[in-house]
């Protein structure tokens, strides 16, 4: 599969580890996102049915610097959640930055081995209950080869994380990598390369289409390797959602959901009827398609994937929902402080990107919010409204006016058990 861009590649990334990272900077942030959240891979992947006491083993394939490494690692450690998260990435420039970032935090869950994901899978590294392709297939000579790859390294009942460049949120992208190709050719040394490609963003006109798109900026804000990853990348493919889904079916795998699954709701940018009555003639990725299509400013899909012969993840979902001994957690959310912000009822204000929508939450949605904390359960919450005077029956009815908004925007999960 290796072919003299993946050559150029390999010289990239050891010439510009990506993201640009300082690890003296663990000691103040930890980065968190999507893929790979823990609380979003016990929901979306194993369906809040895994037990946390079992061990997990993750692989990051393609884990460069190692953002979705030290977070998933992190996130482990903070929960005494078994298991160990492998790093593979064939750049040892990558290697140092993501093993001094682990240093910084003390991490001792993690193993790094140099490598690529066109040898998987590998004998020697086993399988996985979860891997980890950010940002990776849309680089390589065949994309479907390589997730095929990686489906071949799951266990069974894993399931993978992906994201890969989406279109139309990348508008002016292609036309620079386009204009940076004609001035300095892939086969130049990346220094080279990225003077020129520095010297072109510097004195492209203000009629470029990258310089009104305020959704990408990494040439802006991601140092030199954020520079070159994005406009002078000797491959970069992008991927529609109905592309990214027979890409995922063309690799024997099940997409479980897109995240944030309310993104790529089109009823929630239409409000004609008439309207919506034609997108639900649509199939499910053929509505998501529609949203992307709406909305124009999707740069990246994440996605989550199983295999289809375990069991599906929504499966059973709702009666998980409905079960007083669930355990509901917000993701990278206060509830106390959400609730303040929302009082009685109302809407809560979300931002995709530059395009906002206002969500209507129930009377008693506030309240909810203010009293889940990761631990409580269903039945607990409950049992704390109906002792303020709430009736049983509106608490439940209000629960899931609220698990219907705050889920697909994945923001309010369900904890793994045990």
């Amino acid at each position: 599969m290796q072919d003299q861009r993946d050559r150029e590649l390999a010289a990239q990334y050891d010439s510009y580890p990506y993201p640009a990272r300082d690890p003296a900077e663990e000691a103040r942030r930890l980065i968190v996102g999507s893929p790979s959240h823990l609380r979003e891979v016990d929901h979306w992947v194993f369906g809040a049915r895994r037990a946390a006491s079992r061990p997990m083993r993750a692989l990051m394939a393609g884990g460069g610097s190692g953002d979705g490494t030290i977070m998933l690692a992190q996130q482990m450690a903070r929960e005494e959640r078994p298991g160990e998260v492998v790093w593979l990435d064939r750049s040892a420039a990558a290697r140092r930055v993501a093993e001094a970032r682990a240093a910084k935090r003390g991490l001792g869950n993690l193993r790094f081995v140099e490598g690529s994901i066109l040898e998987l899978p590998d004998p020697a590294l086993g399988l996985f209950d979860y891997i980890d392709c950010c940002g990776v297939l849309h680089h390589l000579p065949d994309p479907l080869a390589g997730l095929r790859n990686l489906a071949a390294s799951l266990a069974p009942g894993g399931g993978i994380g992906l994201m890969v460049y989406a279109p139309h949120g990348r508008t002016g992208v292609y036309m620079l990598q386009d204009a940076m190709r004609m001035l300095t050719p892939t086969d130049e040394a990346p220094a080279t390369r990225l003077d020129i490609g520095k010297r072109v963003w510097r004195h492209a006109p203000d009629t470029a289409w990258l310089r009104r798109n305020p959704w990408i900026t990494d040439h802006t804000e991601g140092g030199d390797a954020g520079l070159y990853d994005l406009l002078l990348n000797p491959r970069d493919v992008a991927f529609t959602v109905p592309q990214l889904a027979a890409l995922i079916e063309g690799a024997g795998l099940r997409l479980s959901c897109l995240v944030e699954p309310l993104r790529y709701d089109p009823d929630i940018y239409l409000p004609d009827p008439k309207l919506r009555e034609r997108a639900a003639r649509l199939d499910p990725v053929g509505r998501a398609a529609l949203a992307e299509a709406l909305t124009g400013n999707m740069g990246i899909h994440i996605a989550y994937c199983t295999r289809p012969e375990d069991q599906d993840p929504a499966e059973g979902r709702d009666a998980l929902w409905e079960d007083p001994a669930s355990v509901p957690i917000l993701r990278e959310l206060d509830g106390p402080t959400v609730a303040k912000g929302i009082g009685g009822g109302g809407t809560l204000p979300v931002s995709f990107d530059g395009l906002r929508v206002q969500m209507p939450l129930p009377r008693l949605g506030a309240a909810i919010l203010g009293r889940v904390d990761g631990v409580r359960s269903i039945g607990e919450i409950t049992d704390l409204l109906a002792a303020n005077g709430a009736s049983r029956e509106a608490v439940g009815r209000d629960f899931a006016a609220l698990r219907r908004v705050m889920e697909p925007l994945n923001r309010l999960l369900l904890r793994a058990p045990g």
